[in-house]
């Protein structure tokens, strides 16, 4: 289960405002971090993303200091990334497309080889997020479902070396 992942973003307070609408939640500066911000979903899994300037990386903490920290010195970090998620928001397919024609993102339904459908929602036209509103959840959930999903991709988990049929 994942309970909160993070984007290098252009305009973090922007970007955490327009998920806290698709998520009905709440955007907030994120502690500790001058110019990120975090959006909250407010559910009982703790869901969060985590938006940080676009120059910054995070980077280990030495020997002395075992947490990770932020250094805003890549002003080179642009462009595409493969970092994405997969979210469910409790808004309507027009819902979402309404706010992309507003932001000027792009928005479009797509399906995942014919397993599921969702909406891909690029976030400043650069970075994906795939949308699961209701009417498309059911769908995905039902794929996931641990026989559903040994079918569909036709898995033995039994093995130890289980690999995907093709």
């Amino acid at each position: 289960m994942i309970h909160h992942i993070s984007f290098a973003v252009n305009n973090p307070l922007h970007v955490a405002e327009v998920i806290a609408e698709l998520w009905q939640g709440r955007a907030i500066p994120f502690p500790g971090h001058p110019g990120s911000f975090v959006t909250l979903s407010f559910d009982s899994y703790g869901t969060a993303i985590e938006f940080l300037p676009k120059d910054t990386v995070l980077k280990p903490g030495s020997q002395n200091k075992d947490s990770v920290w932020f250094d805003a010195s890549h002003p080179n970090a642009i462009g595409y990334t493969a970092s994405h998620v997969n979210i469910a928001v409790p808004i309507s397919e027009a819902e979402i497309y309404a706010i992309a024609d507003r932001e000027g993102w792009r928005a479009v339904r797509c399906s995942r080889q014919g397993f599921f459908d969702l909406i891909e929602f690029w976030i400043e036209n650069e970075v994906l997020i795939e949308l699961l509103p209701p009417n498309l959840i059911e769908q995905y959930l039902h794929l996931v479902q641990p026989e559903n999903l040994k079918a569909a991709l036709n898995l033995d988990l039994s093995s130890e070396n289980t690999l995907l049929a093709n």
